[in-house]
């Protein structure tokens, strides 16, 4: 990237000393034919003679000098203008480009490990237990750890699979009734099963919409499992649903380390994720808020991040009661 900016701009400066240079050259040209055209101007008309008709043309030769150095100075600029603004295109796409490839890159590392480990984690468990001659407990107790590592890669593997599908058109939403509430309170006791002694539930009853269930649901899992991803284990996660005048509110609160507020527009970007890839003790593909965002868009919702006071995050979600674009 140090290397393209430094080209980029040694080729810029390059283009700009050429197109001055070039300008001065034009200028001293259009100089050098108004002297031509006044010394022939001298020969042809005699100044004392006939000084109206000397006057007449001088001004004409003046004029027309006057018309070029506004030419050259117009085209050189419209010119500049152009190279600054193409520099510049160029510049942000190329930084576009190097910041998502680099975003890919890291969200292909971090896929592998995401996949591969609770891979190993089923294995690991299902190999215990054809080893070993365990009770009825400790048999029950690998077999739910496998399944809370099933439902892991599950939930992976949908992220990827629906935000495939949601930027290539290929996925057909459906719209149906249905009560949201019973959907966040089955979501959440989903959750809760997984990591018991977790989840506090504020849901109103009856909060019916019309939208796309299983989308919606795949939404919810993302905001809970970020929220037991980044919030200490001894901290409570709390989900709330209540029902306003003309829209449905979800908010999902964590009692972590909250998001910088100059990050607060960047998480619901596609790979990207909080902190230094380096430094980061967090799994995750950068892909769960993104795919949250894009379905709270297709059901003509908005979502946003605020600070949760003294600490943590709130994530909310406003799904209007009405008509839906799904």
């Amino acid at each position: 990237m140090r290397f393209f900016s430094s080209v980029h701009l040694l080729l810029l400066a390059y283009v700009v000393v050429a197109l001055v240079f070039w300008e001065f050259s034009l200028q001293k040209q259009s100089v050098h034919i108004y002297e031509q055209e006044v010394l022939l101007l001298k020969r042809e008309v005699d100044s004392v003679k006939t000084p109206d008709l000397y006057l007449d043309k001088l001004n004409t030769i003046q004029t027309a000098r006057t018309k070029r150095t506004k030419q050259y100075i117009g085209e050189g600029s419209t010119f500049l203008v152009v190279i600054l603004i193409g520099a510049f295109v160029v510049y942000k796409s190329f930084k576009r480009r190097i910041t998502l490839s680099r975003q890919q890159n890291n969200f292909m590392l971090s896929v592998t490990h995401e996949l591969k480990s609770p891979i190993a984690g089923i294995k690991l468990n299902l190999q215990t237990i054809e080893k070993h001659k365990l009770d009825d407990d400790k048999r029950k107790v690998l077999i739910e750890r496998s399944i809370k590592e099933a439902n892991r890669l599950n939930d992976l593997c949908n992220n990827m699979l629906y935000a495939s599908r949601l930027e290539g058109g290929q996925y057909k939403p459906t719209k149906e009734l249905f009560d949201f509430s019973e959907m966040a309170r089955d979501c959440a006791n989903d959750y809760a099963a997984r990591y018991p002694q977790r989840f506090e539930q504020e849901i109103s009853e009856d909060c019916s919409i019309s939208g796309d269930k299983m989308m919606l649901q795949i939404a919810m899992s993302n905001l809970l499992e970020n929220a037991i991803k980044y919030s200490p284990a001894e901290t409570p996660v709390t989900v709330r649903v209540t029902k306003l005048p003309y829209h449905i509110q979800l908010e999902v609160i964590d009692r972590g380390n909250g998001v910088p507020d100059h990050e607060k527009k960047k998480i619901f970007n596609k790979f990207y994720r909080i902190g230094n890839e380096e430094s980061r003790k967090t799994k995750g593909t950068g892909l769960g808020l993104y795919l949250t965002s894009r379905i709270v868009q297709q059901h003509n919702g908005q979502i946003s991040v605020k600070d949760n006071k003294p600490t943590g995050t709130i994530f909310e979600i406003l799904i209007p009661i009405g008509r839906n674009k799904v």
